[in-house]
């Protein structure tokens, strides 16, 4: 052959493999990918419309496409997607059933489409215990979602509220994992300031209701649902004292709603880490948890993978006790994500 031959098919083959290269770049990426994220948002096709086309005052911009460009640039392997606020929360019996089984569809199919990129939590009407009680059964066995999304409160209850003990006790039945977020309370919506809700209020409700949870005793006599807290458990931490002498003030009460003490309520839930991944929050949630009770989140399109490995990274966890957080812990707490 040749030298002139032999040249002209080296470039050919360098040619060849630079536009190999790629593709075989972004397959190493996805093997190599191994964060699974329990905080990320979907939104149905027309979602924004029957919610009312608005999300905490802002317009809510999301593609699967989007996710998975996140997601891989963050080696992020699997995200388990939650219908955005305010999701199924309204006392329109018929709009509420229609929102959850468009959502809880809808996860599914990105499931499908996208084997081992998406799972999803199941969305429920929970102020129509009908319809909660029929989706649990159509979501979770059906549709095999990994557990269920719910709101921190729904119009003026809170998720400790006596109207919700039937889906406690189905759910607990199941042992079913249930992921909460928190939203603009009722109390709060009209408020007149410049900061919107999201920034304070969210925090709060999640708080409102992980002491409603614990308090009315929900948590105790329900042991067997895994519960899920958003954003580090919001302003729970730093709460503390308030919940321990809340405790004594209750005395004979307390000592039947929660018999083991409200630290070890507390220290049984799981925490997510989106927006609440920074030194102040991660250090007050770790006086109260063990890492085993820490899960990644992303809080995905609202914020990104970067941001949330940064801010773990920054505080300095032990690599087993980071692993664990960014992956283990979830495929312990949600035996779904293996099948």
């Amino acid at each position: 052959m040749s030298a002139p031959r032999r040249e002209f098919l080296g470039r050919l083959a360098v040619l060849g493999a630079a536009a190999i290269l790629p593709r075989e770049l972004a397959a190493q990426a996805a093997a190599k990918a191994y964060r699974i994220d329990v905080h990320h948002h979907l939104a149905y096709p027309g979602y924004l419309e029957e919610a009312g086309g608005r999300r905490a005052g802002s317009i809510f911009k999301w593609s699967p496409q989007m996710s998975l460009e996140d997601m891989d640039k963050s080696g992020i392997e699997l995200s388990v997607l939650s219908l955005i606020q305010p999701s199924a929360v309204t006392t329109d019996v018929a709009k509420g059933r229609r929102i959850a089984r468009a959502s809880n569809e809808y996860g599914a199919q990105l499931a499908r489409d996208h084997k081992g990129r998406f799972a999803s939590f199941a969305t429920l009407p929970l102020l129509d215990t009908e319809g909660s009680l029929r989706e649990i059964a159509y979501a979770l066995d059906t549709l095999k979602a990994a557990g269920i999304a719910l709101m921190t409160s729904y119009q003026d209850k809170y998720l400790g509220d006596p109207l919700f003990a039937p889906v406690w006790e189905e759910l607990n039945r199941r042992k079913a994992v249930v992921y909460t977020h928190p939203l603009s309370p009722e109390c709060c919506k009209n408020i007149r300031d410049d900061v919107p809700p999201a920034v304070i209020e969210y925090a709060t409700d999640t708080t409102r209701t992980i002491a409603s949870l614990v308090f009315s005793g929900t948590a105790s006599r329900y042991p067997d649902i895994g519960w899920i807290f958003s954003h580090s458990g919001g302003t729970m931490p730093f709460f503390l004292s308030r919940f321990v002498r809340q405790e004594i003030d209750m005395k004979e009460k307390a000592a039947k709603a929660m018999p083991k003490g409200v630290m070890y309520e507390l220290k049984k839930f799981h925490y997510d880490t989106a927006q609440g991944n920074h030194w102040g929050a991660l250090a007050a949630l770790m006086k109260i948890v063990a890492p085993s009770q820490v899960l990644f989140g992303t809080d995905f399109p609202f914020r990104d993978g970067a941001e949330e490995i940064g801010g773990l990274t920054e505080f300095r966890f032990r690599p087993d006790e980071l692993r664990a957080i960014e992956r283990d812990n979830a495929l312990k707490l949600l035996p779904a994500l293996t099948a």
